[in-house]
Protein backbone atom coordinates (compact mmCIF):
# COMPACT_ATOMS: atom_id res chain seq x y z
CA UNK A 1 0.00 0.00 0.00
CA UNK A 2 1.59 3.20 -1.12
CA UNK A 3 1.03 6.66 -0.05
CA UNK A 4 1.76 7.63 -3.61
CA UNK A 5 4.19 10.45 -2.64
CA UNK A 6 6.68 11.26 -5.29
CA UNK A 7 9.97 10.19 -4.93
CA UNK A 8 12.08 13.31 -4.76
CA UNK A 9 9.14 14.66 -2.18
CA UNK A 10 9.26 11.57 0.05
CA UNK A 11 13.12 11.72 -0.25
CA UNK A 12 12.92 15.46 1.35
CA UNK A 13 10.30 14.18 3.92
CA UNK A 14 12.77 11.30 5.23
CA UNK A 15 15.29 13.87 5.21
CA UNK A 16 13.69 16.78 7.45
CA UNK A 17 12.60 14.12 10.32
CA UNK A 18 15.97 12.48 10.15
CA UNK A 19 17.50 15.30 11.18
CA UNK A 20 14.78 16.25 13.72
CA UNK A 21 15.71 12.90 15.24
CA UNK A 22 19.58 13.76 15.07
CA UNK A 23 19.29 17.12 16.42
CA UNK A 24 16.92 15.38 19.65
CA UNK A 25 13.83 17.01 18.17
CA UNK A 26 12.51 12.76 18.98
CA UNK A 27 8.55 13.52 18.72
CA UNK A 28 8.64 15.30 15.44
CA UNK A 29 11.42 12.84 13.72
CA UNK A 30 10.26 9.39 12.66
CA UNK A 31 7.82 9.02 15.29
CA UNK A 32 5.22 11.47 13.79
CA UNK A 33 5.93 8.98 10.40
CA UNK A 34 2.88 7.18 10.55
CA UNK A 35 0.46 10.01 11.52
CA UNK A 36 1.39 11.24 7.89
CA UNK A 37 0.71 8.16 6.74
CA UNK A 38 -2.95 8.24 7.86
CA UNK A 39 -3.37 11.59 6.34
CA UNK A 40 -2.32 10.90 3.42
CA UNK A 41 -4.36 7.91 2.76
CA UNK A 42 -7.38 9.85 4.31
CA UNK A 43 -6.61 12.59 1.70
CA UNK A 44 -5.80 15.39 3.68
CA UNK A 45 -2.68 15.88 2.67
CA UNK A 46 -2.23 16.15 -0.70
CA UNK A 47 0.97 13.65 -1.70
CA UNK A 48 1.39 15.13 -5.24
CA UNK A 49 0.51 18.70 -4.44
CA UNK A 50 1.78 21.91 -6.41
CA UNK A 51 2.64 24.55 -4.66
CA UNK A 52 2.01 27.63 -6.17
CA UNK A 53 4.20 31.43 -5.37
CA UNK A 54 2.14 34.58 -5.80
CA UNK A 55 5.50 36.96 -5.70
CA UNK A 56 4.65 40.51 -4.89
CA UNK A 57 8.36 42.15 -4.26
CA UNK A 58 9.20 41.54 -1.24
CA UNK A 59 5.66 39.66 0.32
CA UNK A 60 5.17 36.08 -1.06
CA UNK A 61 2.01 34.26 -0.65
CA UNK A 62 2.41 30.70 -1.05
CA UNK A 63 -1.02 28.03 -1.74
CA UNK A 64 0.84 24.52 -0.12
CA UNK A 65 -2.22 22.86 -1.54
CA UNK A 66 -2.17 20.13 0.97
CA UNK A 67 1.52 19.81 0.80
CA UNK A 68 3.08 17.47 3.61
CA UNK A 69 4.89 20.37 5.11
CA UNK A 70 8.09 19.22 5.47
CA UNK A 71 7.63 19.48 1.74
CA UNK A 72 6.24 22.84 1.37
CA UNK A 73 8.35 24.37 3.87
CA UNK A 74 11.79 23.30 1.84
CA UNK A 75 10.35 24.45 -1.05
CA UNK A 76 9.80 27.91 0.36
CA UNK A 77 13.19 27.76 2.09
CA UNK A 78 14.54 27.33 -1.16
CA UNK A 79 13.06 29.76 -3.14
CA UNK A 80 13.80 32.73 -0.38
CA UNK A 81 17.56 31.73 -0.14
CA UNK A 82 17.65 32.50 -4.12
CA UNK A 83 15.73 35.28 -3.58
CA UNK A 84 17.90 36.90 -0.80
CA UNK A 85 20.97 36.63 -2.52
CA UNK A 86 19.00 40.11 -3.83
CA UNK A 87 16.97 41.32 -1.22
CA UNK A 88 17.63 42.53 1.79
CA UNK A 89 13.97 41.05 3.94
CA UNK A 90 10.77 38.75 3.07
CA UNK A 91 8.11 37.59 3.96
CA UNK A 92 6.09 34.61 3.43
CA UNK A 93 2.54 33.63 4.27
CA UNK A 94 2.02 29.74 4.19
CA UNK A 95 -1.45 28.26 3.49
CA UNK A 96 -3.07 25.25 2.82
CA UNK A 97 -0.10 23.67 4.32
CA UNK A 98 0.65 20.08 6.45
CA UNK A 99 2.06 20.12 9.74
CA UNK A 100 5.50 21.47 9.25
CA UNK A 101 6.88 19.02 11.93
CA UNK A 102 10.54 20.67 13.61
CA UNK A 103 10.04 24.55 12.90
CA UNK A 104 13.79 24.85 14.14
CA UNK A 105 14.93 22.61 11.52
CA UNK A 106 13.76 24.67 9.10
CA UNK A 107 14.89 27.79 9.91
CA UNK A 108 18.21 26.77 10.74
CA UNK A 109 18.60 25.66 7.08
CA UNK A 110 18.07 29.67 5.87
CA UNK A 111 20.74 30.61 8.51
CA UNK A 112 23.11 27.92 7.34
CA UNK A 113 23.09 29.94 4.06
CA UNK A 114 23.83 33.31 6.12
CA UNK A 115 19.96 34.47 6.74
CA UNK A 116 17.89 35.23 9.52
CA UNK A 117 14.73 33.48 9.88
CA UNK A 118 11.76 34.11 12.28
CA UNK A 119 8.50 31.44 11.75
CA UNK A 120 5.62 29.74 13.14
CA UNK A 121 2.93 28.09 12.40
CA UNK A 122 -0.93 28.01 13.40
CA UNK A 123 -2.35 24.98 14.73
CA UNK A 124 -5.88 23.98 16.22
CA UNK A 125 -7.02 25.06 19.67
CA UNK A 126 -4.95 23.41 22.13
CA UNK A 127 -4.26 25.35 25.49
CA UNK A 128 -6.24 26.17 28.36
CA UNK A 129 -5.70 27.73 31.40
CA UNK A 130 -6.51 25.88 35.00
CA UNK A 131 -10.28 26.31 34.99
CA UNK A 132 -10.81 26.32 31.42
CA UNK A 133 -13.36 24.15 30.12
CA UNK A 134 -12.24 23.87 26.12
CA UNK A 135 -8.96 24.47 24.30
CA UNK A 136 -9.03 27.51 23.29
CA UNK A 137 -5.62 28.50 21.36
CA UNK A 138 -3.43 26.67 19.56
CA UNK A 139 0.24 26.13 21.27
CA UNK A 140 1.52 27.89 18.33
CA UNK A 141 5.14 26.93 17.42
CA UNK A 142 7.70 29.14 16.56
CA UNK A 143 11.42 29.13 15.84
CA UNK A 144 14.07 32.05 14.75
CA UNK A 145 17.46 31.16 13.46
CA UNK A 146 20.46 32.94 13.03
CA UNK A 147 24.25 33.02 11.65
CA UNK A 148 26.28 32.95 14.68
CA UNK A 149 29.88 33.89 13.93
CA UNK A 150 32.74 32.45 11.60
CA UNK A 151 32.96 28.44 12.29
CA UNK A 152 30.07 28.73 14.62
CA UNK A 153 27.09 26.74 14.91
CA UNK A 154 23.76 29.31 14.35
CA UNK A 155 21.95 30.30 17.31
CA UNK A 156 18.20 28.24 16.65
CA UNK A 157 15.30 28.64 18.81
CA UNK A 158 12.35 26.35 18.76
CA UNK A 159 9.47 26.16 20.67
CA UNK A 160 5.59 25.66 21.16
CA UNK A 161 4.11 28.37 23.40
CA UNK A 162 2.92 25.23 25.72
CA UNK A 163 5.08 24.12 28.91
CA UNK A 164 5.77 21.25 26.83
CA UNK A 165 5.01 19.68 23.44
CA UNK A 166 2.27 18.03 22.72
CA UNK A 167 4.38 15.46 21.05
CA UNK A 168 6.21 14.59 24.65
CA UNK A 169 2.81 13.76 25.66
CA UNK A 170 1.68 11.65 23.07
CA UNK A 171 4.82 9.59 23.13
CA UNK A 172 4.50 9.69 26.99
CA UNK A 173 0.72 8.04 26.07
CA UNK A 174 2.42 5.35 23.42
CA UNK A 175 4.78 4.57 26.65
CA UNK A 176 2.40 4.27 29.34
CA UNK A 177 4.33 6.93 31.01
CA UNK A 178 3.13 9.98 33.31
CA UNK A 179 3.67 13.41 32.51
CA UNK A 180 4.75 16.36 35.04
CA UNK A 181 1.75 17.89 36.83
CA UNK A 182 2.89 21.39 35.12
CA UNK A 183 2.25 20.26 31.53
CA UNK A 184 -0.85 19.46 30.68
CA UNK A 185 -5.14 19.83 31.85
CA UNK A 186 -7.29 17.09 31.78
CA UNK A 187 -11.16 17.52 30.88
CA UNK A 188 -12.04 18.87 33.55
CA UNK A 189 -9.54 21.89 33.65
CA UNK A 190 -7.46 20.37 36.05
CA UNK A 191 -3.82 19.30 36.00
CA UNK A 192 -3.08 15.76 35.46
CA UNK A 193 0.18 13.52 35.64
CA UNK A 194 -2.15 10.96 33.49
CA UNK A 195 -0.43 11.60 29.64
CA UNK A 196 -4.16 10.17 27.81
CA UNK A 197 -6.33 12.42 30.03
CA UNK A 198 -3.68 15.06 29.07
CA UNK A 199 -4.00 14.04 25.79
CA UNK A 200 -7.78 14.42 25.79
CA UNK A 201 -7.72 17.31 27.59
CA UNK A 202 -5.58 20.47 27.61
CA UNK A 203 -1.63 21.80 27.27
CA UNK A 204 -0.61 24.34 29.76
CA UNK A 205 0.97 27.68 28.59
CA UNK A 206 4.61 28.23 29.01
CA UNK A 207 4.59 31.45 31.52
CA UNK A 208 0.38 30.82 32.17
CA UNK A 209 -0.98 34.42 30.42
CA UNK A 210 2.80 35.14 29.28
CA UNK A 211 2.63 32.45 27.04
CA UNK A 212 -0.51 32.48 25.93
CA UNK A 213 -0.21 36.10 25.00
CA UNK A 214 2.89 34.54 22.89
CA UNK A 215 0.45 32.02 21.04
CA UNK A 216 -1.83 34.84 19.90
CA UNK A 217 0.61 37.13 18.59
CA UNK A 218 2.05 33.95 16.26
CA UNK A 219 -2.05 33.29 15.64
CA UNK A 220 -1.86 36.92 14.22
CA UNK A 221 0.75 36.25 12.16
CA UNK A 222 0.39 33.21 10.54
CA UNK A 223 -3.34 32.80 10.63
CA UNK A 224 -5.24 36.56 10.29
CA UNK A 225 -2.42 37.31 7.63
CA UNK A 226 -3.08 34.66 5.55
CA UNK A 227 -6.80 34.55 6.98
CA UNK A 228 -8.33 33.57 3.06
CA UNK A 229 -7.21 29.95 3.36
CA UNK A 230 -10.61 28.28 3.44
CA UNK A 231 -8.96 25.85 6.55
CA UNK A 232 -8.25 29.01 8.57
CA UNK A 233 -12.11 29.99 9.00
CA UNK A 234 -12.37 27.06 11.70
CA UNK A 235 -10.98 28.03 14.41
CA UNK A 236 -12.51 25.38 16.78
CA UNK A 237 -11.29 22.65 14.24
CA UNK A 238 -10.81 19.34 16.30
CA UNK A 239 -7.37 17.74 16.49
CA UNK A 240 -6.58 14.18 15.57
CA UNK A 241 -5.76 11.85 18.45
CA UNK A 242 -2.82 10.48 16.06
CA UNK A 243 -0.79 13.76 16.02
CA UNK A 244 -1.26 15.11 12.56
CA UNK A 245 -2.78 18.40 12.23
CA UNK A 246 -4.83 18.60 9.47
CA UNK A 247 -3.97 21.80 6.87
CA UNK A 248 -2.57 25.18 8.66
CA UNK A 249 -1.26 28.22 7.61
CA UNK A 250 2.41 29.54 8.66
CA UNK A 251 4.72 32.83 8.36
CA UNK A 252 8.63 33.20 7.47
CA UNK A 253 10.24 36.00 7.69
CA UNK A 254 13.62 36.18 6.12
CA UNK A 255 16.86 39.20 6.52
CA UNK A 256 19.39 38.90 4.68
CA UNK A 257 22.15 41.09 6.96
CA UNK A 258 24.61 41.27 4.20
CA UNK A 259 22.19 44.00 2.93
CA UNK A 260 20.56 45.36 5.56
CA UNK A 261 23.71 46.31 7.37
CA UNK A 262 27.48 45.35 7.40
CA UNK A 263 27.21 41.57 7.47
CA UNK A 264 30.77 41.21 9.43
CA UNK A 265 29.86 43.86 11.64
CA UNK A 266 26.79 41.51 12.17
CA UNK A 267 28.60 38.26 12.95
CA UNK A 268 31.23 39.81 14.99
CA UNK A 269 28.79 41.32 17.73
CA UNK A 270 26.60 37.97 17.52
CA UNK A 271 29.89 36.43 18.30
CA UNK A 272 30.89 38.99 20.91
CA UNK A 273 27.68 38.57 23.04
CA UNK A 274 27.45 34.69 22.67
CA UNK A 275 30.99 34.33 24.42
CA UNK A 276 30.19 37.03 26.81
CA UNK A 277 27.08 34.87 27.76
CA UNK A 278 29.26 31.76 28.33
CA UNK A 279 31.31 33.47 30.49
CA UNK A 280 28.79 35.03 32.12
CA UNK A 281 27.39 31.44 32.57
CA UNK A 282 30.07 28.83 32.82
CA UNK A 283 29.15 25.31 32.49
CA UNK A 284 25.70 25.78 32.97
CA UNK A 285 25.77 28.64 30.09
CA UNK A 286 23.70 26.90 26.92
CA UNK A 287 23.24 28.52 23.47
CA UNK A 288 20.24 27.39 21.73
CA UNK A 289 21.14 25.52 18.67
CA UNK A 290 24.51 24.38 20.58
CA UNK A 291 23.16 21.04 21.98
CA UNK A 292 21.56 20.07 18.50
CA UNK A 293 24.54 20.74 16.67
CA UNK A 294 26.48 18.27 19.33
CA UNK A 295 24.06 15.69 19.17
CA UNK A 296 23.43 15.69 15.36
CA UNK A 297 27.46 14.99 15.26
CA UNK A 298 27.64 12.37 17.32
CA UNK A 299 24.45 10.56 15.81
CA UNK A 300 25.65 10.83 12.30
CA UNK A 301 28.59 8.68 13.54
CA UNK A 302 26.95 6.47 15.82
CA UNK A 303 23.62 6.27 14.62
CA UNK A 304 19.90 6.87 16.29
CA UNK A 305 18.37 4.62 19.02
CA UNK A 306 14.28 4.30 19.15
CA UNK A 307 12.46 3.11 22.23
CA UNK A 308 10.78 0.03 21.90
CA UNK A 309 7.43 1.43 21.73
CA UNK A 310 8.33 3.61 18.39
CA UNK A 311 10.30 0.32 17.09
CA UNK A 312 7.17 -1.08 17.60
CA UNK A 313 4.79 1.04 15.41
CA UNK A 314 8.07 2.00 12.44
CA UNK A 315 7.56 -1.93 12.57
CA UNK A 316 3.63 -2.36 12.38
CA UNK A 317 3.36 0.66 9.54
CA UNK A 318 6.35 -1.40 7.45
CA UNK A 319 4.63 -4.39 7.42
CA UNK A 320 1.10 -2.11 6.34
CA UNK A 321 2.84 -0.34 3.98
CA UNK A 322 4.84 -3.35 2.50
CA UNK A 323 7.82 -1.43 3.29
CA UNK A 324 10.26 -3.08 5.99
CA UNK A 325 11.14 -1.32 8.89
CA UNK A 326 14.85 -2.03 9.24
CA UNK A 327 16.17 -1.77 13.34
CA UNK A 328 20.28 -1.36 13.61
CA UNK A 329 22.26 -3.47 12.20
CA UNK A 330 19.95 -5.04 9.67
CA UNK A 331 19.83 -4.12 5.68
CA UNK A 332 17.32 -2.17 4.40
Amino acid sequence: MSAKVPPQDAAVTARILIRSDLRGFSTHGLSRLASYIDRLQAGDFNPEARIEFDRNGHVWNVNANGALGQVAGQRVIEEAVSSLAREPILWVSLRETGHLGALGILALSAAEHGYICFMGQRVPPLLGLPGFTQRALGHNPFAFAAPAGKDAAPLVVDMACSVAARGHILLASREGKPIPPDWALAEDGQPTTDAQRAAAGMLQPMGGYKGMAIAMMIECLSAALAGSAPSNLSPAMALPANGAVPRQSAFFLFLNPALIDDQAAFLNYMQHWIEFYRQAGGEGARIPGARGEQLERMRCVEGVSYSPAITAELTNLGNRTGVPFAEAGEAA
